[in-house]
């Protein structure tokens, strides 16, 4: 177990841009031992009550939409405008080491700082670890380490299906990227994937049938939020390839974050990911012991308004348990 002095120590070298601290800490979160969770749940801890003022945005989509080359161009677009930028890619687990395969960080095409400080761009990989849901375990722990150093976290997750929603639950705002001439674009818009997005963004733009796709998918979001009496989606065009709408993507996500309620969306986001830790953990049976779904989620969502951290809130219930 770490000493609390040198926890607090090693949590204001990660707010002040220590990338190896960084790093370390990175590491930890990913270490599934006993005692490495200990000193995880130390360090998120003294983490949590420092600024974290970054803005956390998560980039989902289907396999093939080009997250990770969009994910590229909006890191070196960011620190071209001055932000210090991480990135968090969620990769399949390999089946011998049971790390990230490292796909999604090779196509994102970013040459690493050589400086330990002095650097703008900080990417790293995390394996799913057998998680459903577009995310994996330690996914929220590395944003909260990021967040702490960073202007920007960009999220990606693998590649999605119809149901793999987690990243609402992490993020302040979700990007879903569709791409032209496969089907998807009328197909997702009836999926419980689009449920979640803030903003939409059909990218390949460069490709012929993406302006096809476009007026299909503002036709159609436009007639659901006419039903529903929502407003309807912000929907862009963007080519990572060649630069086309970049900019503007980049003007709607600050625009987005400059008009959020951040704290109402990060306390209802903490206790909704502790609650989801916690089933996924110890099943609908010990949630059923603790008072059931709705008992639960009130308490986690009180201890979220408290500024606990959600894994301190799985920590508290399970100790309950075995009590």
């Amino acid at each position: 177990m770490i000493e609390e002095r040198e926890v607090s120590e090693w949590a204001k070298q990660i707010s002040s841009g220590d990338r190896l601290a960084i790093a370390r800490a990175l590491r930890l979160i990913e270490d599934t031992r006993a005692e490495a969770e200990e000193d995880a749940r130390a360090l998120l801890g003294s983490l949590y009550p420092l600024p974290s003022p970054a803005h956390r945005i998560g980039i989902t989509g289907p396999p093939g939409v080009g997250k990770s080359t969009l994910i590229g161009s909006l890191s070196r677009a960011f620190v071209a405008r001055g932000f210090r930028v991480g990135v968090l890619a969620v990769d399949p687990s390999s089946v011998r080491s049971g790390g990230a395969l490292l796909g999604d960080r090779a196509r994102m095409n970013h040459t690493p700082s050589a400086s330990n400080k002095d650097w703008k761009l900080f990417v790293r990989s995390l394996p799913t670890a057998g998680a459903s849901g577009g995310l994996s375990g330690a996914s929220f722990g590395a944003l909260r380490v990021l967040g702490a150093a960073c202007d920007i976290v960009l999220l990606e997750t693998t590649g999605v299906g119809q149901n793999e929603i987690d990243i609402q639950h992490a993020v302040d705002t979700v990007t879903l990227l569709i791409q032209p001439g496969s089907g998807d674009s009328l197909q997702f818009i009836k999926a419980g994937v689009m449920e979640i997005p803030d903003l939409l963004v059909v990218h390949k733009a460069d490709l012929e049938s993406a302006e096809r796709t476009f007026s299909d998918a503002k036709a159609a979001l436009s007639l659901k939020a006419s039903t529903l009496g929502e407003e309807s989606l912000v929907t862009l065009q963007v080519s990572a390839r060649t630069g086309e709408g970049v900019d503007a993507l980049i003007e709607a996500l600050v625009q987005r974050f400059k008009g959020l309620d951040l704290r109402s969306r990060r306390e209802k986001a903490d206790s909704t990911w502790a609650f989801e830790l916690l089933r996924g953990e110890l099943g609908r049976e010990a949630i059923r012991k603790l008072g059931g779904e709705r008992s639960v989620l009130d308490r986690l969502t009180e201890k979220a308004r408290q500024s606990v951290p959600p894994l301190e809130m799985v920590w508290d219930l399970r100790k309950e348990l075995q009590a």
